[in-house]
């Protein structure tokens, strides 16, 4: 019997193309679109640039989702995980900004969505054998070690695995990535000789499942304004004023709206609690550099012990930002879940609440969430 596969067909030319390419293997395969996003319902106003549309960005995805679906003669499903997105993805989300901290929505989305209750509906109501998304990425199994292991795309510009590092062995297990070996021209042209309508389609940007959004007034939604200063971090001089340190990320430039500068400045730092950014100009960036973290929550792809013979101190790479170039580094266990990271080398903007995702050559071995920055 053909193993059944459920694609997670979003609208985009990736999801479509994978589908494509397990059809051309010989799988029996099926779509399922997920909406988990409800404007309305979510209070999604300020900051919502497709409000005064006639079709909303989502609803047009899912135009495409049947078009794709339909010329490659597959069924379409259709779900809502509106509550379980909002309950484990945007509220984690606001708590850590109105902490001050920068989180990455696309990871938790991936973790607790597309990889969860996505995953346990195709299995367990549409009985899929495995589930298969439009991601850059891979999957292998490696009979030496008993490990399914996530690998890095071909492509390496749209290389996604830093954004899936929280997946475990049952969930690599049962997915499949058709993806990990195109380059993205190549995915395009795919879609153009068989016709399908997302060939040419943009790329989605913004937040994961919401969409671009005008991002501060997005977040004022959610989290009232908390005015406080901005100061020159050299001088302790006070150069403006701000409506809220947690719309801020370390790096920042824009939006800091300071006139009559002789040159550019940055977020060098913030105390959400007294209302503080602190700033530095940007000839200066020793600010923005550190050479160790503490990674804590870290979820392992795999067994480590597999792979090192110390797994309380060991060497791999680190990216602590997507499409950063990998950062060779040294890991020393604190506890469970908790490691020192240190680089040699200094990383510029590592900022707190974003994520550390760890690589051994081309396998994901797994990430954390940066909790303190040694600057």
């Amino acid at each position: 019997m053909k193993k059944k596969v459920i694609v997670g067909i979003s609208g985009g030319v990736d999801s479509s193309v994978a589908a494509l390419l397990l059809l051309q293997q010989g799988y029996e395969v099926e779509g399922l679109f997920m909406r988990n996003w409800d404007s309305a319902a979510n209070n999604d106003v300020m900051g919502n640039t497709e409000s005064q549309d006639e079709i909303c960005t989502q609803e047009q995805d899912y135009f495409d989702a049947k078009a794709v679906a339909k010329k490659l003669g597959i069924k379409l499903h259709r779900i809502d995980f509106i509550k379980e997105y909002w309950d484990h993805v945007f509220e984690y989300f606001i708590k850590e900004y109105q902490k001050g901290r920068t989180p990455n929505p696309d990871i938790l989305c991936n973790k607790y969505i597309k990889f969860d209750k996505f995953l346990d509906y195709a299995v367990n109501t549409l009985e899929a054998d495995f589930i298969a998304m439009g991601h850059y990425a891979g999957v292998r199994f490696n009979s030496q070690t008993g490990q399914f292991e996530m690998i890095r795309a071909v492509d390496q510009n749209k290389d996604q695995t830093y954004f899936l590092c929280q997946l475990n062995q049952y969930q690599l297990s049962k997915t499949l990535f058709p993806l990990q070996g195109l380059e993205k021209a190549e995915i395009r042209r795919l879609a153009a000789e068989n016709q399908l309508i997302t060939a040419d389609k943009k790329d989605s940007t913004g937040i994961c499942f919401i969409g671009e959004r005008e991002f501060t007034k997005f977040l004022q939604n959610y989290i009232s304004n908390q005015p406080g200063e901005i100061i020159d971090i050299k001088t302790n001089k006070v150069l403006g004023q701000h409506i809220g340190a947690m719309y801020y990320t370390i790096g920042q430039r824009k939006g800091l709206n300071l006139g009559g500068m002789t040159e550019p400045y940055y977020v060098a730092s913030k105390d959400v609690d007294k209302k503080i950014i602190y700033v530095a100009p940007a000839s200066d960036e020793s600010y923005l550099l550190s050479e160790e973290c503490i990674v804590n929550e870290i979820n392992w792809t795999l067994d480590l012990t597999k792979y090192f013979s110390d797994t309380k101190e060991f060497e791999c790479t680190a990216k602590f930002r997507y499409r950063q170039p990998d950062v060779p580094v040294k890991m020393y266990k604190v506890e469970k879940d908790i490691y020192r990271v240190v680089y040699p080398q200094k990383v510029k903007a590592v900022t707190e609440g974003q994520e550390a995702v760890f690589y051994l050559g081309e396998l994901c071995l797994g990430g954390g969430i940066i909790d303190r920055v040694k600057r």
